[in-house]
């Protein structure tokens, strides 16, 4: 999926990984008074850390950003919590998006140059 892991391909990642912890933090709000529900949640740091490893770069062209794994703790659910990272989320999010507009930005100026 990811040929390459140039800045589109980061940012591309990094908005695939935020949708997925999107997901992880709706499900926890959604069962927040289930019974034995174990919290979910995807830590960006460690998946990311190493993405520009020849490793990371063959795992995620291979399996694409379905590969992470949410990390599941034991503690309950707290929706105040929940809704706080869900902010963080949101934020990750409009940051992203700005610097994928940027780099398509760039792009346009850079063929529009070359004409």
């Amino acid at each position: 999926m990811y040929t390459s892991l140039d800045s589109m391909g980061k940012v591309t990642l990094m908005m695939d990984l935020i949708s997925q912890r999107q997901k992880a933090l709706g499900s926890n709000i959604a069962n927040v008074d289930t019974p034995g529900y174990i919290r979910q949640d995807i830590d960006f740091g460690q998946y990311l850390s190493s993405m520009n490893s020849p490793l990371e770069t063959k795992l995620s062209d291979k399996l694409g950003p379905s590969a992470v794994i949410a990390d599941q703790s034991e503690e309950p659910v707290n929706a105040g919590h929940e809704i706080m990272q869900l902010q963080e989320n949101s934020l990750l999010y409009s940051m992203a998006t700005r610097r994928m507009s940027n780099i398509v930005t760039e792009m346009k100026t850079v063929i529009n140059v070359g004409k």
